[in-house]
């Protein structure tokens, strides 16, 4: 059983639809026992950083993610999610992420004179055919909604990479864990190859 954690700031039903689609039995929880006994977790996100920061702890469920990402298993981290994975946020300051994996959320910046925020569809620059990756044609399309963005630490984590102004480190895949700044639940045929993908790994 796939959980999608319910922690109070995620765009959940959107992500539900999209595994119900391809087969995939999702449960959505807000209970601390189901998500450690689940065979694979999404977290999703929506708003500002600082908000679901807040909505994790507030909930209780800064620990029981950690906890979950560290068991190995399969870890899925979207848009929002995805920045919450990582120290701090621009949009932010003075708030911690979980700081699994080392780098900054940044603001794209509005000297790119480009509209913010990014909303749409842009191609990415996929450093190899793995992961949530396999099966996809090149340089796949895939839609964003986002002002902030994720500049990491490690490069060796990032998976792929879209340019708005700035290269934005648009994904990133280490282990077990995996993680979007675009929607796969909103990006068609080639979003819905990359969660079968991610079911995939599920043992």
């Amino acid at each position: 059983m796939i959980a999608v954690i319910d922690y109070g700031a995620g765009n959940l039903q959107s992500v539900v639809k999209a595994f119900h689609y391809i087969g995939c039995d999702v449960h959505v929880t807000a209970d601390k026992e189901e998500l450690k006994n689940a065979s694979a977790a999404v977290l999703p996100g929506v708003g500002a950083f600082g908000d679901a920061m807040g909505c994790l702890k507030k909930n209780d469920f800064v620990n029981p993610v950690l906890d979950f990402i560290e068991s190995g298993k399969p870890f899925f981290g979207i848009c929002l999610g995805l920045q919450l994975l990582f120290e701090e946020s621009e949009e932010t300051p003075g708030i911690s992420g979980l700081g699994v994996l080392k780098g900054k959320i940044l603001k794209i910046p509005a000297e790119t004179g480009l509209k913010i925020p990014h909303i749409g569809w842009n191609s990415l620059s996929v450093k190899e055919n793995t992961g949530l990756f396999q099966n996809l044609e090149p340089d796949p399309y895939v839609y964003f909604v986002h002002s902030f963005y994720l500049k990491a630490e490690n490069s060796e984590v990032v998976s792929s990479t879209a340019e708005y102004g700035v290269t934005i480190d648009a994904s990133v895949q280490h282990g077990n864990l995996f993680a979007t700044q675009f929607h796969p639940e909103k990006s068609g045929k080639t979003g819905l190859q990359m969660l079968k993908n991610f079911v995939a790994l599920i043992p």
